[in-house]
């Protein structure tokens, strides 16, 4: 395959902008799909900034708007079917038994947050896609769980078409802003992130409160 090198007007010089423009003006759409890939197996690599600026080069000429939806979604896949085979290859019995040996945590919890999954899990990998940080972890318990490794692909390019779709256009629209879906989807990961830490400190404060009172019981 001949690739053409268009450097990007304005590109980032440096950094993870950096890093993903030159992918994308040396390889085009694999470029983008390379560093969407990575992106999923690396989470610190925001596709927030991966994205959108693939965008703006779409809207440059460096590629086309098609080649960048199919690339990133591609490698949105690739990189998700990696993760399945790591949490399938690590497995459940594997996971009991860590879990196992956790502080703060039982058994059942794992069950029943398995029998969960067994249930709602082809919800949690289409809309986790589309959620900043679960979008890559969310593959790993689809492994450990062994769905159905089709039902992974479909859910997973329906979910990350439609989220590189969003950032992708964003960045094509915005053109030299690109930048600004950054700061947006920036706020929304820290959000994410903060529920998670609030509903682990939760966790943790009732686990420690209902065994601080099995204790006082048994004392009584």
């Amino acid at each position: 395959m001949h690739l053409t090198y268009v450097a990007l007007p304005q590109e980032p010089a440096g950094g993870i902008a950096g890093w993903a423009a030159d992918l994308v003006d040396t390889m085009g759409g694999p470029g983008a799909g390379l560093a969407i890939a990575l992106e999923n197996l690396f989470p610190p690599l925001p596709s927030e900034v991966i994205l959108p600026l693939t965008g703006f080069a779409a809207g440059q000429g460096v590629l086309s708007l098609v080649s960048a939806l199919f690339w990133t979604t591609l490698g949105s896949v690739v990189g998700a079917v990696v993760l399945y085979w790591i949490g399938r290859l690590f497995g459940r019995d594997r996971m009991h038994a860590v879990w196992a040996r956790l502080p703060l945590v039982k058994v059942s919890d794992l069950v029943r947050t398995e029998e969960w999954f067994a249930k709602h899990g082809t919800k949690a990998v289409f809309f986790g896609r589309m959620v900043p940080i679960f979008r890559s972890l969310v593959s790993v318990p689809a492994g450990v769980e062994r769905m159905p490794l089709p039902v992974l692909v479909v859910l997973t390019t329906l979910g990350s078409l439609i989220w590189n779709s969003v950032l992708v256009l964003a960045g094509y629209w915005l053109g030299d802003q690109w930048e600004v879906v950054e700061t947006y989807v920036g706020i929304l990961s820290k959000v994410v992130l903060a529920l998670v830490l609030l509903a682990l400190v939760g966790y943790v404060a009732v686990r420690l409160r209902g065994r601080g009172r099995a204790k006082h019981r048994r004392a009584g």
